[in-house]
């Protein structure tokens, strides 16, 4: 089967530190391309893939790699191209596995070819009109069954899956909490911070700013650097060694989280997550069996209670949930199996 995983190109395939669009994307391919299938990975030049790659940005413009030397490139200017690459493309592909948002599927009538659209949220209300428009003839799946719209008709639902063997189970609890994700308020970060004080343990933050503003309020006055640690952005070893050496992940979210992929991850180490019940968290953790779920409205003390459990979670069990519900080689099957259904040669 010849197929075109579209990719974002906010950041390389697969990214660098931040990028779950990219990551996904970067799985798919690198799975299909392991199990015979002819595969184009659209991304930046910088992208890393077994798969045959082709390129219009030189690097992720959230990762500083939009400029080549001349001035740079104007985003929208290089992700209109971006797309035409693939769909100029079609005539020799059975299948596109879109995983760039809503934009390409406004050249899904100019083709052929079948275009499955993984829809990995909703950023607002404001682009539902683009995906009503193509419901008739688009394959959509959806990351978790908490992010269907009613409006929408999905074909699956294919929880993400990760590369399990990258991830290094640790047997003993940790001493620390974690926040590992966007600092946003969505995030939740700040509510991390108070829960850590309340539980008297110390927390580490790490990730990329995504609201300079809220992180200068809300959270930066609490770093000191010993009770409230920020270590930036983290790539694979280091998010490895974080994960594995934390009691428990915080993930008290303000919004409806589409999947989550820093849950699966934490839970791919041993370590328990404690998280707001909104959005995919109830899809992706058994209460008290791989972490605890916590009232959103009121998140604080329910969290440090459950804090104080994370302990006797058995860790081998979040492992084993991982390799059993959310690995690499479950999504790529679930992913090859549609694709192939409604594919050219399907």
């Amino acid at each position: 089967m010849r197929v075109g995983v579209l990719s974002s190109i906010a950041h390389r395939t697969p990214p660098i530190t931040y990028g779950p669009w990219e990551q996904v994307a970067s799985t798919l391919a690198e799975g299909l391309a392991g199990r015979g299938h002819d595969v184009t990975l659209f991304a930046t030049a910088d992208s890393l893939t077994a798969a045959r790659l082709h390129a219009v940005a030189p690097g992720g413009y959230e990762e500083g790699g939009h400029g080549d030397g001349t001035g740079g490139y104007d985003v929208k200017v290089v992700e209109s191209l971006h797309i035409a690459a693939v769909f100029e493309r079609a005539g020799g592909l059975d299948v596109i596995s879109n995983q760039f948002d809503f934009l390409p599927l406004t050249w899904s009538r100019l083709v052929d070819t079948p275009v499955v659209t993984t829809v990995h949220g909703f950023s607002s209300e404001a682009i539902l009109p683009v995906y009503r428009a193509y419901d008739d003839i688009a394959t959509y799946v959806s990351i978790s069954d908490a992010d269907r719209h009613r409006d929408l008709t999905y074909a699956a639902t294919i929880h993400h899956g990760i590369d399990v063997e990258a991830f290094t189970p640790v047997a003993e609890a940790g001493t620390y909490l974690l926040f590992l994700g966007r600092i946003h308020p969505d995030k939740g970060t700040h509510t991390a911070v108070e829960v850590a004080r309340r539980a008297g343990l110390p927390l580490v933050i790490a990730g990329i700013v995504h609201d300079h503003a809220y992180y200068d309020e809300l959270v930066a006055p609490h770093v000191d650097g010993d009770r409230v640690r920020y270590v930036g952005p983290v790539g694979p070893p280091e998010r490895d060694r974080l994960l594995g050496g934390a009691l428990a992940l915080l993930h008290l979210i303000g919004f409806d989280e589409p999947f989550g992929l820093a849950v699966v991850e934490s839970l791919a180490t041993g370590t328990p997550v404690v998280a707001c019940a909104r959005g995919s968290m109830p899809e992706l953790l058994r209460e008290g069996v791989t972490g605890f779920l916590v009232d959103p409205a009121d998140p604080v003390q329910q969290a440090v209670v459950a804090v104080g459990r994370a302990a006797s979670v058995d860790r081998a069990v979040c492992r084993s949930e991982v390799e059993d519900r959310f690995s690499a080689r479950r999504m790529v099957s679930d992913y090859e199996a549609l694709l192939t259904r409604v594919s050219r040669v399907g």
